[in-house]
C-alpha cells in the first residue's frame, strides 16, 4: 500500500535513525479541502456534518487554538450528531420504531455525552486584546495625525 510517506536513513551519527520525506505534502483533509475521503461535501448529511464541526471549533476558540486530538473528537462528536439526528427524523415522520432502534440511539447518545466531555460543551473566549506594540502604534499615529492637524491650522 502506497502511503505517501518514504522512511530514508538518516546519514548523521548521533541523530533520529530515520528521517521522515512526505512525497506528496498534506492530504487534501489536512488542507482543509475534503472534509472527508472521497465525499463530495455537497450532500445534505455532509453540509450538516461540515456545520457542526465548524460551530463546534468556533466554540473552541478557532481552529488554530485546537490540538489535532481535539479535531478529531470533534469530527467523531459531529458523525455521531448526524447519525442522532437521522435517527430522530425518522422517528419524528411516525416511522414504525424497532426495540433496537431504541437501544442503538441510546447508545449514540451516550457516546455524544462522553465526547462532549472531552471536547468541552463551553465557549472559549478568543483573546482578541490589543498587544503593547498595537496600543503603541495606534498612540503614535494618533499623535502623528495630531501634528499633521496642528501644521495645517
Amino acid at each position: 500500500m502506497e502511503t505517501g510517506v518514504e522512511i530514508v536513513p538518516q546519514m548523521k551519527v548521533g541523530t533520529r535513525s530515520a528521517q521522515r520525506r512526505h512525497k506528496h505534502g498534506r492530504t487534501r483533509i489536512t488542507n482543509g479541502r475534503d472534509i472527508l475521503p472521497n465525499i463530495d461535501g455537497r450532500s445534505l448529511i455532509a453540509r450538516r456534518y461540515r456545520d457542526i464541526v465548524s460551530a463546534i471549533l468556533i466554540d473552541q476558540g478557532g481552529v488554530d487554538r485546537c490540538s489535532e486530538s481535539r479535531k478529531q473528537l470533534i469530527r467523531r462528536f459531529a458523525a455521531a450528531a448526524v447519525l442522532a439526528e437521522q435517527m430522530e427524523a425518522r422517528l419524528a415522520s411516525g416511522e414504525p420504531i424497532d426495540p433496537r432502534f431504541i437501544a442503538e440511539h441510546a447508545t449514540l447518545s451516550s457516546t455524544l455525552v462522553r465526547l462532549a466531555a472531552k471536547v468541552g460543551i463551553n465557549r472559549v473566549a478568543r483573546d482578541v486584546t490589543p498587544s503593547l506594540s498595537d496600543l503603541l502604534r495606534e498612540d503614535q499615529a494618533g499623535e502623528a495625525a495630531a501634528k499633521c492637524e496642528a501644521a495645517d491650522a
